[in-house]
């Protein structure tokens, strides 16, 4: 269970004189009334643990990520960004803040996590192995691990502070929410996908699935917080998919990886990663970045 004692508490310096809402895994909220601020930082969580070595860029290259979606994806669903501020209410942003901050309206959270899967993976692949369904939808029998679905599925999860979010059915979701707001929820989530699937097919990323994040605004429901970015997405590499075991991902999978097999038990705090990890991990997100965007990191 990830607790705020496994997160860092200090940024380096990079901590910003105003308002901390909240300090996640990866952002720091900063509340400024009707609007937040959104600091992506460097740091990379895994196995439930915020890692001691941040990887260089990747805050700003998830911001960045994103930004593009939300441009992008505007004409489907009304999102929460505003701009990419270099100051803020008389503060005026570092290079390195400014590169990771995001100023976006405030919404009231909607406590679920929007799931779509086009291929079986994850915990998905997990359940279905057992069960022959994912998050009670139904699927055909004698699927692979890493195969593509014949439809996209939605597979909500109920979001929770303390421990992991919960898969939960569509119908639990409406019963929570109202079967008009589920439904509205679920027709998003899938637009979403299907936008973001079909733009990145021919750029050599399978979009294996992804999650998304909604809030109300004056009664609409808006994209939050990241969008169809690495740490939200699993993207494969094209070239390298096939069916029956697990491709490797434009993530953090080099690190996992590492951390899998240098005898961390997983339950104490993790070692650093040595720097051709980091390294190896990073140029994954600036892969992902050129690939999405069709544009040079610099």
């Amino acid at each position: 269970m990830t607790s705020l004692q496994n997160r860092p508490q200090q940024l380096n310096g990079n901590e910003l004189p105003l308002p901390l809402l909240r300090r996640g895994k990866v952002r720091d909220v900063y509340d400024l009334g009707d609007k937040l601020l959104l600091l992506a930082t460097d740091r990379l969580s895994a196995f439930d643990w915020v890692l001691p070595t941040p990887v260089p860029e990747k805050g700003a290259l998830l911001t960045a990520i994103s930004e593009f979606w939300f441009g992008k994806t505007a004409h489907i669903a009304p999102n929460h960004f505003i701009s990419r501020p270099k100051e803020i209410g008389g503060v005026k942003l570092s290079d390195w803040q400014a590169a990771r901050a995001t100023l976006v309206k405030k919404a009231k959270r909607i406590d679920y996590e929007c799931v779509v899967r086009g291929w079986l993976s994850g915990s998905g692949w997990s359940e279905y192995e057992k069960t022959g369904a994912v998050c009670g939808e139904k699927l055909p029998p004698g699927l692979h691990e890493s195969e593509r679905l014949p439809v996209p599925i939605f597979t909500p999860a109920a979001k929770n502070d303390t421990g992991h979010d919960e898969n939960v059915s569509f119908a639990r979701m409406a019963a929570d929410l109202g079967a008009e707001k589920a439904a509205a929820l679920r027709d998003l989530s899938l637009a979403l996908y299907n936008f973001g699937a079909q733009w990145l097919e021919p750029r050599g990323i399978i979009l294996a699935d992804t999650k998304f994040e909604f809030g109300e605004i004056d009664g609409e429901i808006t994209v939050i917080d990241e969008l169809l970015t690495p740490d939200s997405s699993r993207f494969w590499d094209k070239t390298f998919w096939k069916p029956g075991g697990s491709p490797p991902s434009f993530d953090k999978q080099f690190a996992r990886d590492y951390l899998s097999g240098c005898g961390w038990d997983k339950n104490s705090p993790p070692p650093p990663l040595p720097p051709e990890i980091t390294e190896k991990t990073a140029a994954r997100y600036r892969e992902a970045f050129s690939r999405i965007t069709e544009r040079t990191w610099k």
